[in-house]
Formats: C-alpha cells, sequence, structure tokens
C-alpha cells in the first residue's frame, strides 16, 4: 500500500515518535510508507535518522519575522503543510495523521483522512480549539491508542475509534539498563547524582507543579535525591506555566535540573540511571516514555488515570496528588522490588511495534476499500 504518515514536526514529542517508529514497522512490511513534517527552524530532518525504506518529506517552516502568537502559528502550520499536501499528495491509499495540524492540512487539501487521537485536550486558544474539533469530526477514520481515549471520543462525538496500542523499543531500554551500558549510565550519574526523571518538559499537561510539590516531601526523607527533567520541545507557550513552576520549585528547594531535549542516543542511559521514573501527567493517551523505563527496569510511579490503569495495571505506583505521589516516590526508592520490575519488562516487551504495524494494516485496508 501507499501510505502517507502525517506529522507537525520533526522533533521529540511522543506523536512525532510514534509516526517514525510506526513508519519504519510498516516498511518492514513491505509497504510504501512517507512521512510528511514540517520542518520548523530550519529543520531539514527528524530528531533522529529515519530508516532509508521510509521516505520523508520535511515541509520548510521559516520563522517569523517578528512576534507569532501561538493561534497565528497554528493557523500558518495547517496553511504550509496544506499547501504542500494539496500539491503533491493525492498519490496515497491512506493518509494517516498522527495530530491535529496534520489532520487539518490534509482535510484542507481534500484528502480522505484517518487520524490517531492520541489523548484529547482543551484549549483556550480559538484557532486551537477549532483545530482539535474539526480533527476529530472531519476525518473519516479513528484510531486510538488506548480503550479510554476511544471511550472518550465515543462519549464526546459518538465516534468509534479502533483500539491499537502504541509499540515500544522495549530492546533499546532493555540494553541501556544492562552491563555493556554502565559507563553510560555512570556519566549520567556522575552529573546528576540520585535522580528522579521526568520527561516531557514542564508544562500543565505533564503535571509539573504536582511533581515538584511531591518533590519537596520527598527530600524531607532522601535529600540527596535530585529532580531531572528531560525534553520540552513544543509549539505552544508555557512561559507563564513555567515561571510558576520554578518560583515554587525556589520556594520549597526543589531546584529542578532542566535538561530540555536530549540526544535520541543518548536517552536510554539516561533513563537506566534514574531512580524513580516520574510520569504525573494529568492526560495521557498510552504512556510511551514511562513504557520505556519499565523496559529499562526503572520503577515508575504515574498519576492515577484509568487510561494508565488500563495500559500499565500493577506495574507501575500510582499517585493521585503531592501528598500521594510523594508516598510512591518513597516506596519506589524503598528497595528493588524485583516481582514488580519483572512484571514492567514484560509488559513493555509485548508492545512491539510490528504488532502495531499489523493492526494498522487491518484498518488501511478497510480504510482504501
Amino acid at each position: 500500500m501507499r501510505i502517507a504518515l502525517l506529522t507537525y514536526s520533526t522533533r521529540p514529542r511522543g506523536g512525532v515518535v510514534h509516526t517514525l517508529a510506526l513508519a519504519e514497522a510498516l516498511a518492514a512490511q513491505r509497504q510504501s510508507v512517507t512521512v510528511w513534517t514540517l520542518g520548523r527552524g530550519g529543520d531539514g530532518g527528524f530528531f533522529r535518522p529515519v530508516d532509508p525504506a521510509v521516505a520523508v518529506r520535511v515541509v520548510p517552516f521559516p520563522d517569523p519575522e517578528g512576534d507569532e502568537s501561538v493561534g497565528a502559528r497554528i493557523v500558518r502550520s495547517i496553511a504550509t503543510l496544506r499547501d504542500a499536501l494539496a500539491a503533491d499528495g493525492h498519490g496515497y491509499d491512506v493518509v494517516h495523521a498522527q495530530d491535529c495540524i496534520s489532520a487539518n492540512a490534509a482535510l484542507d487539501a481534500g484528502l480522505p483522512v484517518l487520524r490517531t487521537v492520541h489523548h484529547l485536550d482543551t484549549f483556550t486558544t480559538p484557532q486551537l480549539a477549532a483545530c482539535h474539533e474539526k480533527a476529530i469530526v472531519r476525518p473519516q477514520g479513528h484510531v486510538c491508542v488506548s480503550a479510554a481515549v476511544a471511550a472518550e471520543v465515543r462519549a464526546g462525538w459518538g465516534i468509534d475509534a479502533t483500539v491499537i496500542p502504541n509499540g515500544v523499543e522495549a530492546a533499546r531500554f532493555a540494553a541501556a539498563a544492562g552491563p555493556a551500558a554502565e559507563p553510560a549510565r555512570d556519566v549520567w550519574r556522575a552529573q546528576l547524582g540520585r535522580f528522579v526523571l521526568a520527561v516531557g518538559g514542564i508544562e500543565p499537561r505533564k503535571g509539573t507543579l504536582d511533581l515538584v510539590e511531591a518533590m519537596a516531601l520527598v527530600r524531607r526523607a532522601a535529600p540527596d535525591l535530585a529532580l531531572v527533567v528531560a525534553g520540552g520541545e513544543t509549539l505552544f507557550d508555557y512561559r507563564p506555566y513555567r515561571a510558576a513552576v520554578e518560583a515554587r520549585a525556589a520556594e520549597l528547594g526543589v531546584r529542578p535540573v532542566v535538561l530540555g531535549p536530549v540526544d535520541h542516543a543518548a536517552l536510554p542511559s539516561l533513563v537506566a540511571a534514574a531512580d524513580v521514573f516520574a510520569f504525573p501527567s494529568t492526560k495521557e493517551g498510552f504512556g510511551l516514555a514511562a513504557m520505556e523505563a519499565l523496559a529499562a527496569g526503572v520503577p515508575v510511579v504515574a498519576r492515577d488515570l484509568p487510561v494508565l490503569r488500563e495500559v500499565f495495571g500493577g506495574s507501575v505506583r500510582y499517585g493521585s496528588d503531592p501528598a500521594t505521589l510523594a508516598d510512591a516516590l518513597l516506596a519506589a526508592l524503598g528497595g528493588p522490588d524485583t516481582g514488580r520490575a519483572a512484571a514492567g519488562r514484560k509488559l513493555a516487551a509485548r508492545h512491539t511495534w510490528e504488532a502495531a504495524a499489523r493492526a494498522h494494516l487491518g484498518v488501511y485496508e478497510r480504510f482504501a476499500g
């Protein structure tokens, strides 16, 4: 089949990671796959190498000459990708969009669209709210990465989506926890000491403020424990939230170490070096970063959300507010839990991109037909 997978960025966010891994797994099953994306800030390629079996189309998206609001950036993003797809995007059996920006662009280009809804958001920016709504209502087919999100889509819009869980590169993260990778882990530990790791940057959906509050409680028992935040590449302006988090962290004496985006090759060793992986997101579709931590044998503490209960079951510890998150972090630091760690590794190993690709092919055949 001729398959176009659409995403909105070249940089490491969950939906982009999903897009590339799915594209490569589909290509491994001898499908013709092209990934379309916007190249922001002069980007000519993705944050990591892509299998040469996958064609990549990066549509230039230059930085604005002056200030640009989030709403204006969304409108310009949709229009830029729309024009490229309208000119050269009609030769595919399936056009599969992974986010609202690329879905709107494909719809505006007159293409039939299959949409993956990774998670649902509530936006106050009018352009974002309209983008979100149209990208759910207008596509001709829908996929969700968990049953919990599919239930939200059904309850909110009466749309039945096919559930296809994410895959995970379990072997890559498991290898980062092995003896051969100990020097790489030691480099991180020499730099950071003992640490709790959160991935995804400082933003409201990631629950960073609650995590800072929880860490203040944890540090009463473990004053040498650092909070490390990696990732955070985003289109949106979270500066007021980040300022609030920084002010509260300074007040509590937590002082997070903010790494920003971490090189793709270095991320597994960072994850494997962590004492605990914190995942206090207020909204998620699946929890890919937490699944990667389980593959590395790192204990995970997650927010108690229905979707995370569905995906992770008893393989992680849960908290619902700073106090219970702190309790769970302290329990995870208390010593090895071999049963939970083994269950987590097995769970991660079961979620393969090969299986996800096969499931998607079944959806594609029905959609194209």
